[in-house]
């Protein structure tokens, strides 16, 4: 049987003797739920924050007020700084982040619904992906953390996915 994503995840994290935190907003705690299935999670896992308002992007986890007024929420800049402010304040190796529109409201032109920013800050960096998912509310939520969790592992794992 094949171990699943947040498995696979967590045995790179502990094969590395890394840690990980999460700052989410679109996913709204997803994340961190998927990483806390697995068993023994703790070992690597510090914790995370729920930034869906600006506010505490900007209290607790450092993205600039500017950041959120020339780029908006839903922004590559944006989606860096939380990942960039989840790995500096948890204290983690890793640092992971997610920021979109879920909808069905709140898409415009230029930003549908579905448009998503992917982060993750670690000690070589930071680097972020753009991801338009389709589908509800809650498929949109689903996608965004599958691919959260895919890119983390193959940040850890470049060359076995």
């Amino acid at each position: 049987m094949t171990a699943s994503l947040e498995a696979r995840v967590g045995q790179a994290l502990q094969t590395r003797g890394w840690t990980l935190a999460v700052a989410e907003s679109c996913t709204g705690g997803l994340i961190g739920h998927r990483v806390t299935h697995v068993s023994g999670s703790s070992a690597y896992f510090l914790g995370g924050v729920i930034s869906y308002a600006n506010r505490v992007k900007v209290e607790l986890l450092g993205v600039s007020p500017a950041t959120l007024d020339t780029d908006g929420a839903v922004s590559q800049a944006t989606a860096e700084q939380m990942a960039r402010g989840a790995r500096e304040r948890l204290s983690a190796d890793i640092g992971l982040s997610v920021t979109g529109i879920a909808g069905p409201t709140g898409g415009t032109p230029d930003k549908p619904v579905g448009l998503t920013w992917i982060g993750i800050a670690g000690p070589d960096g930071t680097r972020s992906q753009r991801f338009v998912f389709e589908g509800d509310r809650a498929a949109v939520k689903q996608q965004a953390s599958e691919a959260a969790l895919r890119l983390l592992l193959y940040y850890l794992e470049p060359t076995n996915e």
